[in-house]
């Protein structure tokens, strides 16, 4: 039977990694995700869980130790943020590369230098294209419902490709949230047995993992990790569905909000939704139709859900909380305008960079944005393609 508590992000996080008790998480504390491995440490401690904790000492360590953990046929998770993330950074590429299904939970945080420990998504966009799937989480409850989801996506055995669970620091790891819990056996029911495909210790059966591999093979493993990702696409929403009988509580690849007759609206992933969706309210009494669209999904992306959503708006900001770095805004907005590039009928489009090393963003933020929306359609073009909000001058 659920029951329903308080609890912060991490502490969901933590709970969850419980419920599904792995064989074995390797991990370093880093601001803001510490909680959830001093949280987990206690549960291995207390002697609520079976998993062997393994606490390392940095976090290229911490993902070598899982990917170990993984090839030798376990069950493996890990949580992580910011500079430990950019840390593992080689690890990660060699974990999907293997197609190890390990999951592990990023509490976002800004990348040094200078140093910050405060929310943005620098960490894991600069890790979007080193073959995880990437599921980024609005709430608390979400956070948990999508760990234990990530399971079965990683294990899917037409996917075997690693999950990160990304939620917002601070904005959601640190803050105290209604909470849902399911029962033990729900989740264990849920995830199930794992079962290791060609395992280390499967001595009788010996294998090789991570051979070298020249151009005459090394593009057709890459070719084949395209092909699991985007089996992801389709795994992701079929264990959405199954979730959603169990928990009651369903999720997409991207979600809209009052976009039925809208003319404008503004893209986002994470928290931040929650403040849109409350700002979309306000505007609507006021007569503009304004809507919001949440990407849940981000790897694999969703183009094709993301266009069917937007392509009949007059106008469409992408929030961006990172820089891509490359003169031409966040990594979210580039794509959606790529999304774009092969229809004829598209909204105009603004990339709008904000919140970057935690700054706040607010209602009145979001109405300002919707201002630059409404200028452009009266204008019937952006006046810049970039737009960088609450920026000081």
């Amino acid at each position: 039977m659920a029951i329903r508590v308080a609890y912060t992000g991490n502490g969901a996080c933590a709970q969850a990694m419980r419920q599904v008790e792995p064989h074995m998480v390797a991990a370093y504390p880093i601001t803001p995700q510490t909680e959830v491995v001093e949280e987990f440490a206690k549960f291995v401690a207390d002697g609520k869980v079976k998993t062997k904790f393994l606490p390392v000492e940095s976090e290229h360590s911490a993902m070598s130790a899982c990917i170990g953990g993984a090839a030798a046929g376990g069950r493996v998770m890990t949580t992580t943020a910011s500079q430990g993330l950019a840390y593992m950074w080689e690890m990660l590429y060699i974990a999907s590369g293997l197609r190890l299904p390990i999951v592990m939970g990023v509490a976002n945080r800004a990348l040094s230098a200078p140093i910050n420990i405060h929310g943005d998504h620098s960490d894991t966009m600069g890790a979007r294209d080193s073959g995880w799937v990437q599921l980024y989480c609005k709430t608390v409850q979400e956070v948990y419902d999508t760990l234990i989801q990530a399971v079965r996506i990683a294990e899917h055995d037409e996917v075997r490709l690693p999950v990160m669970v990304c939620y917002d620091g601070f904005s959601v790891s640190h803050s105290l949230m209604d909470l849902e819990v399911l029962a033990e056996e729900q989740v264990k029911g849920f995830v199930g047995s794992f079962t290791p495909r060609y395992p280390l210790l499967d001595i009788a059966n010996p294998v090789t993992y991570g051979p070298l591999a020249l151009y005459d093979f090394y593009f057709e493993y890459r070719r084949q990790q395209v092909e699991a990702m985007a089996t992801a696409e389709r795994a992701v929403g079929e264990i959405a569905e199954e979730y959603a009988s169990l928990s009651g509580r369903r999720y997409s690849a991207v979600e809209a909000y009052r976009l039925d007759n809208a003319e404008v609206a503004l893209v986002s992933l994470g928290s931040t939704a929650s403040t849109i969706e409350y700002a979309v309210d306000r505007l609507r009494d006021e007569g503009v139709a304004a809507g919001a669209l949440r990407i849940r999904t981000f790897r694999p992306f969703p183009k094709d859900a993301i266009r069917e959503a937007l392509e009949p708006l007059k106008a469409v900001a992408v929030m961006d909380r990172s820089e891509s770095l490359s003169g031409w805004g966040g990594p979210v907005g580039i794509e959606v305008k790529a999304a774009f590039y092969e229809t004829e009928a598209r909204p105009l489009l603004l990339d709008v960079v904000y919140g970057l090393g935690g700054r706040d963003v607010g209602v009145d933020d979001v109405r300002e944005v919707f201002g630059e929306l409404k200028k452009a359609t009266d204008a019937g073009k952006m006046s810049d393609p970039v737009y960088y909000l609450s920026l000081r001058e």
